[in-house]
């Protein structure tokens, strides 16, 4: 594969969970979410009716592509991953697959996507997008409704709350109507992909992934995929939430895929820790545990020097500002960087 080689020399990226679920904070009508605040709609199980509401009111007035991605530049960031679509099914790109989006649902009429990526060009930076491949819960057939759920954010996987009947259920409606359409948007319309990150495979069968590779390859043929996708088709290796392994024999044996068969080390010898500034991915209004620019810091050099990629998560808020707090983490970074040297 061509064109790979600044993943390798990368060392240090920017995610960012971004969608309703910040609108949200992490509260809903008096009660707390989980920790992961992005699961919002399954923690507390919010009807599809009401996140519509949400939607109808998204309008993150203060968002600056070019402020984020001068943000991540700034802080030595090689690369920026953001969420396209999260597990609400709401999408921050204008789909013609389903109009459930910031362009056409809400007030914000505006394509995050597209701005971003092209403020990442601007800057330099590789841009990647972050992609619900199997669990949306604004579909009756979104994926997760085969597995029990143990170990979940929510009430379940899939929207049990809206759609109980598991037995109706069939993904590969979802699957052909709109995750494979909006795959194809995305790999088409907004310039270079260099990274399709997915997440939470559990319905998918091998055949599905297969499809979801082979169409990011077509469109996109230097797209470094990560490994949950699912079924063993990828390029490179996406470690557990917040894993920070103690040597490369743990990065290589330690991983837990959701139990997907066929798991593989990375063919190219790539490897990635995603992780957060404090408990959750998206904005979280009530969660103040944030980590130290030193334990940022001391993390980045850990893995680094195991040739592991760090990519550091912000959840932008309502209005489509960084929180304060991450600002002064990663700032505090670059600063311990400079001493260092």
């Amino acid at each position: 594969m061509d064109g790979i080689k600044w993943f390798k020399e990368a060392k240090y990226g920017l995610m960012l969970h971004f969608g309703l679920y910040s609108v949200l904070g992490g509260v809903y009508k008096g009660k707390r979410s989980h920790n992961y605040a992005e699961w919002i709609q399954s923690g507390l199980a919010i009807p599809n009716r009401e996140m519509e509401k949400i939607a109808r009111s998204f309008d993150p007035i203060y968002f600056d592509a070019d402020e984020w991605a001068k943000f991540a530049y700034d802080c030595g960031m090689k690369y920026i991953v953001i969420t396209t679509k999260h597990h609400d099914g709401f999408a921050l790109f204008k789909s013609s697959a389903d109009a459930y989006n910031c362009v056409d649902f809400s007030p914000f009429k505006r394509d995050i996507i597209k701005e971003l990526s092209q403020a990442c060009k601007k800057y330099g930076l590789k841009f990647g997008i972050y992609y619900s491949q199997d669990l949306d819960w604004h579909e009756e057939n979104g994926g997760g409704y085969k597995t029990e759920p143990v170990g979940c954010a929510g009430v379940s996987w899939d929207n049990s709350w809206d759609f109980p009947c598991k037995e109706k259920k069939d993904f590969n409606i979802t699957f052909r109507n709109k995750i494979i359409p909006q795959i194809k948007e995305i790999m088409t319309g907004y310039g270079e992909i260099s990274l399709a990150w997915f997440d939470m495979p559990m319905t998918l069968t091998p055949e599905q992934s297969q499809e979801i590779y082979d169409l990011v390859k077509k469109y996109q043929p230097n797209c470094l995929v990560n490994s949950r996708l699912g079924n063993g088709k990828y390029d490179y290796v996406s470690l557990g939430d917040n894993e920070i392994p103690d040597n490369k024999a743990s990065a290589d044996g330690a991983i837990d895929f959701n139990s997907i068969e066929g798991f593989k080390p990375s063919p190219y010898g790539f490897y990635e820790s995603a992780c957060t500034l404090n408990d959750s991915w998206g904005y979280n209004s009530w969660d103040h545990n944030w980590k130290s620019s030193e334990q940022i810091f001391n993390n980045k050099k850990k893995l680094n020097a195991l040739d592991i990629n760090y990519l550091i998560n912000i959840g932008p808020d309502h209005l489509g500002r960084f929180p304060l707090e991450a600002q002064e983490i990663l700032k505090g970074v670059v600063e311990l960087e400079k001493k260092e040297k």
